[in-house]
C-alpha cells in the first residue's frame, strides 16, 4: 500500500544531487500469533525514467534503521535509484517508521526472516512487477538476507552483503568477551526482553569523536575506521540511523556464537537456516572491511566459502563497519562495484507501475 508520493530533489553524495520519485510504502506481515505487523519502506526511483533495471530491497543492520542507507549528506539508496534501480529501503519491525506504525520489537531474529522480508518482497512485486528482487543487507541485514533468500526461492535475483558476520564474533576478541559477559549476566540476573539504546551510544560517540578515534580508545568496537567519515556524515549517522536494538536478538546472536565455537553452527543467531542458504544457487556478492571491528573478514568470509552458488564474488576493502556503506570513499569504490555487479545480473522491465 502506498501512503504518500512526492518528487524530491536530494543529495546522492557531496555536490551530486538527483530528482527522485519518493513513496512511503507499507507492507503487512502476519506474526505467528496472527497479529498484523506493519512494515514501512521508502521507495525511490529516478524521476523521468521510463523503467527500471530491477527492484532492490535494502535491509539495515542490528539496532539501526533505514537511514543506514540514506543520510542527508550521502545516500546509497539515492545512488542506486539514480543508476536505474527501483529501490525499497525497509525499516524492520521495531525500528524506525515501522515502530512508529505499531510494529513491536521481534521475539526472535528469525521473525525478520520468516515474516518481514517475505512480506516486503510480496509488496515490492505488487508495485514493481513480478520480477526477482535483489536483497542487499548490511551487518545483521546481510544475515537476514542469506536466510530469507533460501525461503523465497525464485523471488530473489541476487544477494549482496556488506560486513555481515556469518560466524558472529570470529576474529574479534572484544565481541567474544562482550558476548561472554552478556550471557553470564543474563544467567545471573536476567536481562529481560527490552531494548538496547543504541541511539544514546551513537550520541556519545558523536560528541566524543576525538577520543573514540584516538589510539588510546580502549575497545576495538568503534564501528568505523578513524578518519573514514566526515564529521557531518558521522553526526548524521549517529543521530538518524542509530536506533534501539532488541535485547532478545542480541542474546540469540551471542548464544549462537558461543554454540558455534563448540559445534560449528553458522549464520549468526539464525541457527537452522545455514544449510539451505549454502545449498542455494543465486548470484552472491560478499563484501568485507579489513578494518571492521564488528565483522572482521574472518567472520564474513565463511559465507562465501560455504556457498554453493555458481556465481559468487568476495571483495575486501580497507574500511570499517559503517564505512562500507557511507564512508567518504564508498561512493567512488564500493557503490560503483555493487552497481556494476547488480546491473550485469538485472532483468529489466521497461514500464513500471507508478
Amino acid at each position: 500500500m502506498i501512503l504518500h508520493q512526492q518528487v524530491v530533489d536530494q543529495v546522492i553524495d557531496r555536490e551530486l544531487r538527483g530528482r527522485f520519485i519518493k513513496e512511503l510504502v507499507v507492507a503487512r506481515a502476519r506474526s505467528a500469533s496472527g497479529a498484523d505487523v506493519p512494515l514501512a519502506m521508502i521507495r525511490k526511483r529516478a524521476a523521468g525514467q521510463g523503467g527500471s533495471l530491477a527492484p532492490v530491497l535494502l535491509v539495515h543492520g542490528y539496532g539501526q534503521n533505514r537511514y543506514a542507507w540514506h543520510l542527508p549528506a550521502r545516500s546509497f539508496s539515492n545512488y542506486l535509484a539514480q543508476a536505474g534501480f527501483d529501490v525499497f529501503n525497509l525499516d524492520l519491525r521495531g525500528h524506525g517508521r515501522s515502530r512508529h506504525l505499531g510494529a513491536h520489537r521481534p521475539t526472535h531474529v528469525a521473525d525478520f526472516v520468516r515474516e518481514d522480508v517475505p512480506a516486503a518482497i510480496e509488496e515490492i512485486q505488487r508495485h514493481a512487477g513480478p520480477r526477482p528482487v535483489f536483497l542487499m543487507g548490511h551487518s545483521l541485514g546481510g544475515l537476514v538476507s542469506y536466510a530469507a533468500a533460501a525461503e523465497l526461492a525464485g523471488a530473489v535475483a541476487g544477494i549482496v552483503t556488506l560486513g555481515s558476520p556469518y560466524h558472529f564474533t570470529r576474529g574479534s576478541w572484544a565481541l567474544t568477551l562482550l558476548g561472554s559477559l552478556m550471557i553470564g549476566l543474563d544467567r545471573r540476573v536476567g536481562l529481560g526482553h527490552g531494548a538496547v539504546p543504541l541511539r544514546g551510544w551513537g550520541e556519545a560517540i558523536r560528541f566524543a569523536r576525538g577520543f573514540v578515534e584516538s589510539p588510546i580508545f580502549p575497545l576495538p568496537i568503534r564501528g568505523f575506521s578513524p578518519g573514514s567519515l566526515e564529521p557531518e556524515v558521522l553526526s548524521q549517522h549517529m543521530s538518524l540511523a542509530m536506533d534501539a536494538g532488541s535485547i532478545t536478538v542480541l542474546r540469540n546472536m551471542f548464544l549462537s556464537a558461543a554454540q558455534q565455537r563448540r559445534t560449528g553452527n553458522r549464520l549468526g543467531g539464525l541457527v537452522g537456516y545455514a544449510h539451505d542458504f549454502e545449498a542455494l544457487d543465486v548470484p552472491l556478492l560478499v563484501v568485507a572491511g579489513t578494518k571492521d571491528d564488528l565483522a572482521p573478514p574472518a567472520s564474513v568470509l565463511p559465507a562465501f566459502e560455504r556457498s554453493s552458488s555458481t556465481d559468487k564474488l568476495y571483495r575486501t576493502f580497507p574500511r570499517g563497519h559503517l564505512d562500507l556503506v557511507v564512508g567518504r570513499d564508498a561512493p567512488h569504490t564500493i557503490w560503483p562495484m555493487i552497481e556494476a555487479w547488480a546491473r550485469q545480473r538485472a532483468a529489466p522491465r521497461r514500464s513500471v507501475a507508478a
